[in-house]
């Protein structure tokens, strides 16, 4: 059996065996804006999560992190935006399995689903949407010998509470979007922000490079280029990091706190064995509804992919939207679909 603890939809016993109209894999922000999308279809929808609560990465890994591109928010930290997507599907009353791996998946000869966890939860559904992110995923770490000996002693790969380095001296490496982000952030909570960065080009957003760089200039942090760190050293916790250029020239600065930002390895895990059409690690989809090759199998948000993806959350919210409206023909193919706007009928009316 499976318990849901301390939930606001469920606080009680699960059947062994659970149906519904489209069971999500993955409790992130694009599976939990597929709950409100299929409510409005009056589709029932049951969420799988191996994490302990809703919000995926924005949980898990940056709760604390400003997010700029959702459309109007001028900025929103990752841990409300999670909060308000659950209040905005509370009305459709979808259930949750969390903590629990997606581990089988069945198709029976009425074409149906059956979805089995790690901890034998059933989940039986016409449709499943797959919005696992970038699956089971772990931190890509420095090839430094002894950097184990520092984790979580000043070493951190994901930034779960900014105040935690409020008046430290913290180093961040790494050029995409999460590392410039956090160094803009921090030059207002750490004693000294110094970032360093492998390249003298960033991959991130224009903008975020544009405020580094301003930072910089001001001497609110440090900004070394072409370098990476090599080493690090401390007694009882990090204390320095060593620092080589490209050039060679090698020296150590003073570091309460190293994260580095490099990204995560994902992995499909079982999914990867359902006979899905896969680029590398990510699922191939039909970009005019978001489904596989598997009638009743759709993809959505960062694990899937297709020519001109754009691996963004708001990118995801439109991937599902359309996806819903594919799979309200596979769960009432009889019905006819009556689409809707939401400013004339409210989500009671629908």
């Amino acid at each position: 059996m499976s318990i849901i603890i301390n939930h606001p939809f469920y606080a009680h016993l699960q059947p062994i065996m659970i149906e519904t109209d489209i069971l999500i894999i993955g409790a992130g922000p694009v599976g939990l804006f597929t709950v409100f999308e299929a409510g409005l279809l009056k589709l029932k929808c049951h969420i799988i999560d191996v994490l302990p609560e809703p919000g995926g990465q924005l949980t898990e890994v940056y709760p604390k992190k400003p997010i700029y591109d959702i459309p109007g928010f001028p900025s929103v930290l990752a841990g409300d935006l999670v909060h308000n997507l659950m209040k905005q599907i509370e009305p459709f009353k979808p259930g949750f399995t969390l903590g629990e791996k997606v581990e089988q998946l069945e198709q029976l000869s009425d074409c149906k689903f059956i979805i089995t966890t790690s901890k034998g939860t059933q989940v039986k559904a016409p449709c499943v949407f797959i919005a696992a992110g970038l699956g089971c995923f772990e931190p890509k770490r420095p090839p430094i010998s002894n950097i184990r000996d520092f984790e979580d002693k000043g070493i951190d790969y994901v930034i779960r509470e900014p105040e935690k380095y409020r008046n430290k001296t913290v180093v961040i490496s790494g050029g995409g979007d999460s590392a410039l982000d956090w160094t803009i952030f921090l030059a207002d909570v750490a004693k000294k922000v110094t970032m360093v960065h492998r390249r003298d080009s960033f991959r991130g957003h224009l903008d975020s490079v544009e405020k580094v760089m301003d930072l910089a200039k001001r001497g609110v942090i440090d900004v070394i280029t072409e370098a990476e760190i090599v080493g690090v050293a401390g007694s009882d916790a990090l204390e320095t990091v060593t620092i080589k250029k490209n050039s060679g020239e090698s020296f150590d600065i003073v570091a309460e706190n190293w994260m580095p930002l490099y990204g995560l390895s994902p992995m499909l895990g079982p999914i990867a064995e359902w006979g899905l059409n896969l680029d590398k690690k990510s699922i191939l989809v039909d970009t005019r509804d978001y489904s596989t090759n598997i009638k009743g199998i759709y993809a959505i948000g960062d694990i899937n992919e297709y020519e001109g993806k754009l691996k963004l959350i708001l990118c995801g919210f439109h991937e599902t939207t359309i996806a819903v409206q594919s799979a309200f023909a596979i769960c009432y193919p009889d019905k006819k679909r009556q689409f809707k706007y939401t400013t004339v009928a409210g989500v009671e009316g629908f």
